[in-house]
């Protein structure tokens, strides 16, 4: 079995290293494994497995809401964020870098994707708190950082990709996704506060007194949020409201994109092109890494490797926490070379 595992992971380090595409990658090693240590006929096994993964009814969610995302890449969303969010940060130590964070932690919660949330609120934000005089390197650290909250709060793309593979209700990884996901903007936004009071030069002297705005600025600035209240009830409402399934809510979120692109008069035949263009090239890119998942995870069960780490495992006599340390070791470094 070590000689498998080894195998296992020399190939696929050997075809990330040579730059192979991921999902060209997990599919190769998965193969290459059979070939080399099962008799079977991959050709047969192969196509069974593409056609099972591909047309699985819950990965129907995922073109859409990727669709989603670029309807909304392609609006005035980002201004209407920045300046429904900008009077609210201004009440918070690091004022406006808060903008990042809250902004990312709603369009979070609208597209499920940490691409589309970072393009979307990096789009304005970077550029107004440098035009303002804000640190360039906190401004686009606090979006690297709170763009990764696309991953967790729900609806997230990765959940549902899990959910597939995992065989787990997906409604209940969106459940199960808002707390952790706050807790991480929490944690954001605690540390620019931090941050910013032990370096005061991050901010600009004229944004380091506190403004409280008008009462009329602050209405105003609700307005301005609300094409992305409107979005987030039409998909987490139409979820948690029993409307619609998470595939249907996905549906449902399409046309609020819609609704909100036409009302902002984005909406003419380049864009509608180019949303297209976007919305295949992302679907076709994450459907391979889906493919090449499954075709590794079922390669690796059929040689019986979870069974024999989990042995190994088992033997170390590791306590929980340790369990958890290693494991955690194991994403850092798996995660430098998989999304």
């Amino acid at each position: 079995m070590l000689i498998v595992v080894l195998t296992l992971f020399v190939v696929l380090f050997a075809f990330l290293a040579g730059g192979l595409w991921i999902g060209w990658t997990l599919a190769a090693t998965g193969t290459v494994l059979l070939a080399i240590f099962r008799d079977i006929p991959l050709d047969k096994l192969l196509a069974q497995y593409a056609w099972n993964i591909l047309t699985t009814q819950e990965l129907l969610a995922l073109p859409l809401f990727i669709l989603m995302g670029e309807i909304l890449f392609r609006t005035r969303l980002s201004q209407s964020l920045f300046r429904g969010l900008a009077p609210w940060a201004a009440l918070l130590p690091g004022r406006l870098l808060h903008v990042n964070v809250i902004g990312c932690t709603i369009f979070a919660a609208i597209s499920g994707s940490s691409a589309a949330t970072t393009q979307v609120v990096g789009r304005i934000s970077i550029s107004e708190l440098t035009k303002r005089g804000y640190s360039r390197d906190v401004a686009v650290g606090s979006l690297a950082g709170a763009g990764t909250l696309g991953f967790l709060i729900p609806p997230s793309n990765i959940m549902i990709i899990y959910g597939v593979l995992g065989d787990v209700s997906i409604a209940k990884l969106f459940t199960a996704g808002f707390i952790p996901g706050f807790l991480l903007a929490t944690s954001f936004m605690v540390w620019i506060m931090v941050h910013t009071a032990l370096r005061p030069g991050l901010v600009p002297p004229g944004e380091r007194r506190i403004k409280v705005a008008s009462a009329a600025e602050y209405l105003a600035s609700l307005r301005e949020l609300g094409p992305a209240i409107f979005l987030i009830l039409c998909v987490l409402g139409s979820i948690y409201g029993g409307i619609a399934t998470p595939s249907e809510a996905a549906a449902v979120g399409v046309m609020g994109a819609f609704i909100v692109s036409g009302l902002q008069r984005e909406l003419n035949p380049t864009a509608l092109r180019n949303i297209a263009i976007g919305s295949v090239q992302t679907c076709a890119m994450i459907a391979m890494i889906v493919l090449g998942a499954s075709i590794l995870g079922s390669a690796t069960a059929f040689l019986g490797i979870p069974a024999a780490v989990a042995e190994f495992v088992g033997g170390l006599g590791l306590s929980p926490l340790l369990l958890i340390a290693a494991l955690i070791a194991f994403y850092l470094i798996l995660g430098c070379f998989l999304d």
